[in-house]
């Protein structure tokens, strides 16, 4: 990875795992420990958001520059050249929140026996930046965290429905984000670095229904771009 990104994903708090992964402390995993407030997926599926990872395998890989997108879009390869062995980027990534939440144990507002609980991540959210189905590897991710009793989610922006097709194992659930109404407003908002972009979302609409797991269609509204009838 370049220096200069990899400095500014350190600073932004992230912590670079291997080549091309990287893992970042959520909002409500900080929320859970100092104030006992819980995201929806602890409320919903009863996956304790203190025990969450959030982490991608392509923490600089995207097919897409999207112009509401908050995360840091320094994007600049669509393919993972001699990627990271699936296993190595798991363990890796546990470690790495560890190293970010050893911080909270000192703190009175922290029950130990949660931030203990903490150290021992029981889900995996396969999501934070980059487009994670460029990962060449991404069911071996999923099958190494399967065998460590972990779930799994992943959050996609569906520009790569082969990967989703013929991925094994699935996700223990499948998020797409649909963001535009038309093709018209996806190469504007989405500002795709591939071709026919708009028809690979289109394709994996399609192949959803055969997916054996929990999906869920996520929309990201922007005002003036998004939220009118399409």
């Amino acid at each position: 990875m370049d220096e200069r990104i990899a400095s500014i994903l350190k600073k932004q708090g992230y912590a670079i795992v291997g080549k091309h992964s990287g893992v970042k402390l959520c909002h409500w995993l900080r929320q859970s420990l100092l104030h006992n407030r819980v995201c929806y997926k602890q409320r919903f599926y009863g996956i304790e958001s203190h025990r969450c990872l959030q982490m991608t395998p392509a923490i600089n890989h995207c097919t897409q520059s999207c112009l509401f997108c908050w995360r840091y879009q320094g994007f600049t390869q669509l393919k993972i050249d001699d990627p990271d062995d699936p296993d190595f980027i798991l363990e890796e990534s546990i470690k790495a929140q560890r190293r970010l939440i050893t911080g909270y144990k000192g703190d009175p507002r922290v029950d130990k026996k949660k931030w203990e609980e903490a150290t021992d991540p029981k889900h995996l959210a396969c999501s934070l930046t980059g487009e994670p189905t460029l990962y060449p590897m991404l069911g071996e991710l999923f099958e190494s965290a399967h065998k460590k009793g972990m779930t799994t989610f992943l959050v996609t922006n569906g520009t790569n429905p082969d990967v989703l097709e013929n991925l094994d194992p699935l996700p223990t659930q499948l998020y797409v984000s649909i963001t535009a109404p038309n093709e018209d407003v996806y190469r504007k908002l989405n500002r795709p670095l591939i071709s026919k972009g708009w028809e690979r979302i289109q394709r994996t609409l399609e192949i959803l229904p055969s997916l054996d797991t929990r999906i869920v269609i996520r929309h990201t509204l922007v005002k003036g771009w998004n939220m009118e009838e399409g």
